[in-house]
């Protein structure tokens, strides 16, 4: 899945995450993931990297314990 330049839609990346897409919204640019949009208006898309997503989600990782 880390290949560059492949986007996922939000749904997709929200379920990869295992968190609500509403979660995803509200939180993503505060956690640290890069949202795209593309297109303008009521049109646009949101997307996000899959290879930004997978290296934040290492980012994650919790270590010790």
């Amino acid at each position: 899945m880390a290949e560059t330049g492949r986007f996922m839609d939000v749904k997709d990346t929200a379920a990869y995450l295992n968190v609500s897409v509403s979660w995803l919204y509200k939180n993503a640019t505060r956690s640290g993931l890069v949202m795209y949009r593309f297109g303008v208006g009521m049109n646009s898309k949101i997307r996000f990297n899959v290879a930004e997503v997978e290296a934040w989600v290492k980012q994650q990782r919790i270590m010790g314990g």
